[in-house]
């Protein structure tokens, strides 16, 4: 193996979404003399960024004053809200709409071409910006006691892990700070947070799993500036999730699902729910006839306050989703990350990055998580419980006297010998037809070649036990059929199809066992995905 280059910044800032792009803004506006570096996996900065998203303009309106001027390519303000139940064959649209789900003054956008906006603008400030760069692990001092950067996966390995004739080593990244923001259980933060027990007398966090499809409609058939939400069909009443659907230009639809991954049924299948949605009376006639353009799927953060862990470590600090910063009620992050990245840059300014966690939790966005902390872990109960919940919890602004708890989502799911009847579905005629359709949709590349970046520490556990006490749920919460029971010479075994990979994390966070860790692949490999 060849020498590993080294290099060497003040701050390095790991992960080009919203959070790390601001920490990096705000740092060279700051201190235009300190030198920044940002990497990020993906093959050109937003190509693996995915969220709803509709974001409040607050803070973009701080760290970039008159952008409104010069706006992101897809920015639709929001110009009117719906909010409403299904049923299997209805919609029972709600009267009035939850505070937090009213977005007045906000706007539709893809996230991703918002992230490969403001990469130019912190290039022209002097970041440095490397996409393709797959931080592999952590690097630490002599001791093990801090953080002094990152070392980039190595390029042109074999599936053995050999060197190809196209082998590079990756390059040792140091810093005197480096700043995770690699978004919803990212990998470098999952093993610092281990290995500083930043988690220490915090509840598990918790997920769901967001998928979501770009639409191109019939003319005229878009309404640009609606927002429309749902919660019931074809989840049951103890699945925590909804729906949505943002109406862009150019008869455009962003449609959406999420759904928590403390569900219980191990038969259950988030792809197959979403997919049946499409097919709800109300919503097919909206897409039919239409066509998709884009389809990903992303793991999000859902633990809320008294889920977040730490934020500051010696040498490195957390930002955004990597921390868990997303108000739930709200269905919003952007704006929890843009502020988190601002902060973060003006305590490294003012030398007192080890006080970054104590400054978060006394801001307005600590605040604001402090008044939802009860809304999600609510409806552990079920949907009409944790409905009542939220309205009262919306009443008090969160001043209630206790705190619910949250609960790891890999031990929600319930044993196959507990019985549940089979889903009832309905016959599906829209695309995508199956998951690896959408895994096309998602322009998803893998050299094939590679070793394989999802690692089972057992598979005898998945042809045993996890068959027999689950169904090898793997098969179903992987929305990209990634993997498979295939049976060889009478005998099943897991194959593992890693080039299907969307990098949306759910079998790190779902399986039962916790016997999955995802790993990054080389970097650039993974989904490319258009205005998601």
């Amino acid at each position: 193996m060849s020498e590993r280059d080294v290099i060497e910044f003040d701050v390095l800032v790991v992960g080009a979404g919203p959070a790390g792009l601001a920490t990096a803004i705000r740092l060279k506006q700051l201190s235009p003399d300190r030198s920044v570096c940002l990497i990020d996996k993906a093959s050109q900065i937003g190509a693996q960024i995915l969220s709803g998203a509709v974001i409040e303009p607050q803070p973009l309106d701080e760290l970039l004053p008159g952008w409104r001027d010069n706006p992101p390519p897809v920015c639709v303000p929001v110009r009117h809200d719906e909010f409403a139940f299904l049923t299997k064959s209805r919609r029972l649209r709600s009267p009035v709409i939850p505070p937090q789900m009213r977005n007045h003054g906000n706007f539709i956008v893809s996230l991703g071409a918002l992230c490969a906006w403001l990469a130019p603008q912190a290039e022209a400030l002097g970041v440095e910006v490397f996409p393709g760069f797959a931080a592999a692990e952590p690097l630490f001092d002599a001791d093990g006691q801090r953080v002094i950067g990152v070392r980039i996966g190595d390029m042109g390995l074999d599936k053995q892990g050999q060197p190809k004739d196209s082998y590079t080593p990756g390059i040792d990244i140091h810093a005197k700070t480096t700043v995770l923001a690699e978004g919803c259980r990212g990998s470098l933060a999952k093993q610092l947070i281990r290995h500083f027990g930043l988690d220490a007398g915090i509840d598990p966090q918790t997920y769901g799993i967001g998928m979501k499809e770009l639409w191109q409609l019939p003319a005229g058939r878009g309404d640009p500036g609606l927002t429309q939400h749902t919660i019931g069909w074809p989840l049951d009443s103890a699945t925590y999730g909804g729906s949505f659907i943002y109406h862009l230009t150019e008869d455009r639809v962003a449609v959406g699902f999420v759904v928590g991954l403390d569900y219980s049924d191990p038969n259950f299948s988030p792809f197959e729910a979403f997919q049946q949605f499409k097919h709800h009376p109300t919503v097919k006639p909206l897409l039919e006839g239409g066509s998709i353009i884009s389809s990903g799927a992303r793991a999000l953060v859902e633990g809320g306050l008294q889920s977040l862990p730490r934020l500051s470590m010696p040498g490195a600090l957390l930002v955004g989703d990597a921390a868990g910063m997303i108000n739930v009620p709200k269905i919003k992050g952007t704006h929890m990350a843009l502020r988190a990245g601002m902060l973060a840059a003006e305590h490294l300014v003012a030398e007192a990055g080890d006080r970054f966690d104590a400054g978060w939790r006394a801001s307005p966005s600590a605040a604001e998580l402090r008044r939802v902390r009860n809304i999600r872990p609510g409806f552990h109960h079920g949907l009409w419980a944790g409905l009542a919940n939220a309205a009262l919890e919306t009443v008090t602004l969160g001043h209630t006297p206790w705190t619910l708890r949250n609960h790891a989502d890999h031990s929600a799911l319930r044993l196959l010998s507990a019985g549940a009847p089979p889903p009832d579905y309905v016959e599906r005629t829209l695309e995508p037809r199956d998951r690896l359709a959408s895994v096309y949709f998602a322009a998803t590349e893998h050299d094939e070649d590679q070793p394989v970046h999802l690692h089972v520490a057992d598979t005898n556990i998945c042809v045993t036990r996890c068959r027999q006490e689950y169904g090898n749920p793997c098969t179903r919460f992987c929305p990209a059929n990634v993997y498979e029971m295939v049976e060889e010479e009478g005998a099943l075994r897991l194959q593992i199809n890693a080039a299907n990979c969307v990098h949306c994390k759910t079998c790190d966070i779902k399986d039962p066992y916790e016997i999955i860790t995802w790993v990054p692949p080389e970097g650039g490999a993974g989904p490319n995905y258009v205005n998601l």
